[in-house]
């Protein structure tokens, strides 16, 4: 048995990880800020020690082997840290450990992309344990299949990653994805974010093509064909490169595309022998079928039959917090989403709007990552939100960080929405968001909160307040 201690335990994926040590045997222990669920709740059902807040003598009490794994949101001052450091204890980033603990000696399969990670992520390790082959796993989330977001993989056997181009540590600043030895790499999609260590779309693009130099020549590279950053970073890879899209151009084609019965409805075809295969997939929406298309080149790079394929899309339960049914109450239905970026809520949205076809969509928006706190996609927010019929925009989380000139109005985008016929406020408080809620919506509606947070304990609030109707 070996000792593992997480500073910044409560990230979905230190956690994630943290859980999958603790159920090898291993003695897991962590510290953060204050926990909310789903994670404070995943901590201790399964036993985890955690500590709330962070105490640098703490450090000191730990077995002299223990293994220190510092989260990538730690930074210098932290008094653990800074007692790891004095004390000269060995620490470690998470992307490292994964990579040396539990990708080592697996057929790695890394997800890469700045929308979708997850959930085509969870797909993949879900076709792979519905075809038998007992993956393990690290997915950015809580895949529902699973009830967790990691696990191990049997010797020898299938490893599936969600790929992060955030950097790794305050000690080591190349993006996660690096250190995850990828076998089948997929390049999903890349845009602009994470505006807190990249300046511009081409340091990302440079972060990518490392990414694929390390996949071996016996291995693939899936892309993207209708994503033309994503083409650009595959241009001079080493290793095979399969498309995949809706576009002529890709190999591997998703085309006929039909939405009934709930399911998505489409024909696979595969250009370089003519393979042709309908596919019914249990979710809405174009991106998801993107989704499904890079989980199907890269299980089939490993032998997964087409039907296989479908077996495993019949049972999949999806993610928590991607588009995720909270509750039906009053004729009203609560989505909670984690879309945080400006394409990612606008295909939400429009997804919502396929799903939920005739019925008003209430979106509510919380401007909480380091891209969207600022006024880089002011526009975009507001043109994604657009999709809605009413639309409230939330709090800047941490505003302090920009000064006024950099940081996103939520007041200005509120005015650009009502410019274009929409009901649109933009209330930083989440009590009295709800309250105006209360106040707008009616039977029928669908309301989506979309945030990669807590949004303000928003959830529960809207959930209330909707029982506080019914029984009125």
């Amino acid at each position: 048995m070996r000792h593992f201690y997480f500073i910044g335990i409560g990230g979905t994926a230190m956690a994630s990880v943290a859980a999958a040590l603790h159920a090898q045997g291993h003695r897991v222990q962590g510290s953060d800020l204050p926990l909310y669920p789903p994670m404070s709740t995943f901590l201790d059902e399964r036993g985890i020690e955690r500590h709330e807040g962070y105490d640098g003598a703490r450090i000191g009490t730990l077995p002299p082997d223990s293994v220190i794994v510092v989260g990538n949101a730690i930074s210098r001052g932290n008094s653990e840290l800074e007692a790891v450091l004095r004390e000269h204890r060995r620490y470690t980033s998470l992307a490292a450990l994964l990579g040396e603990e539990l990708i080592t000696g697996s057929r790695s399969i890394v997800i890469s992309g700045t929308h979708g990670k997850s959930t085509t992520t969870s797909l993949t390790a879900w076709l792979l344990e519905s075809a038998g082959l007992q993956p393990g796993f690290l997915v950015g989330g809580i895949p529902e299949n699973f009830g967790q977001g990691c696990r191990m993989s049997p010797a020898g056997g299938v490893f599936v990653s969600e790929g992060d181009e955030y950097d790794t540590a305050f000690f080591d600043k190349r993006s996660k994805f690096v250190h995850y030895r990828p076998d089948i790499a997929v390049v999903h999609n890349v845009e602009f974010d994470h505006a807190d260590i990249f300046d511009n779309i081409e340091q990302i693009k440079r972060s990518f093509r490392h990414f694929l130099q390390l996949v071996p020549d016996n291995g693939v590279i899936a892309v993207n064909a209708d994503d033309h950053h994503a083409m650009d970073v595959a241009a001079n890879a080493h290793a095979p490169v399969v498309t995949y899209g809706f576009g002529y151009s890709s190999d591997v084609r998703a085309r006929d595309i039909r939405y009934f019965d709930g399911k998505s409805h489409f024909t696979v075809r595969d250009r370089r022998d003519g393979h042709e295969y309908r596919f019914a997939l249990p979710m809405a929406g174009e991106f998801n079928i993107m989704n499904a298309l890079a989980a199907i080149v890269a299980v089939r790079a490993l032998g997964v039959s087409d039907e296989a394929i479908q077996q495993g899309f019949d049972s999949f339960r999806g993610l928590k917090r991607r588009m995720e049914v909270l509750a039906e109450i009053a004729g009203i239905t609560v989505i909670d989403d984690f879309a945080h970026h400006p394409t990612a809520l606008r295909l939400t949205l429009t997804a919502l709007r396929e799903k939920y076809p005739g019925r008003r969509l209430v979106a509510c928006f919380e401007p909480r990552s380091n891209t969207t706190t600022r006024n880089i996609y002011q526009q975009e927010i507001a043109e994604a939100l657009a999709v809605a019929d009413v639309a409230v925009i939330g709090a800047i989380d941490r505003p302090q960080r920009y000064s006024e000139e950099q940081r996103l109005s939520p007041e200005r985008v509120a005015d650009s929405l009502r410019a274009q016929g929409r009901l649109a406020r933009a209330i930083p408080d989440a009590g009295e968001m709800v309250r105006w809620l209360g106040e707008v919506v009616r039977e029928g509606d669908v309301i989506a909160l979309c945030s990669n947070g807590k949004f303000g304990n928003a959830r529960q609030l809207v959930q209330d307040m909707l029982n506080e109707r019914c029984s009125a």
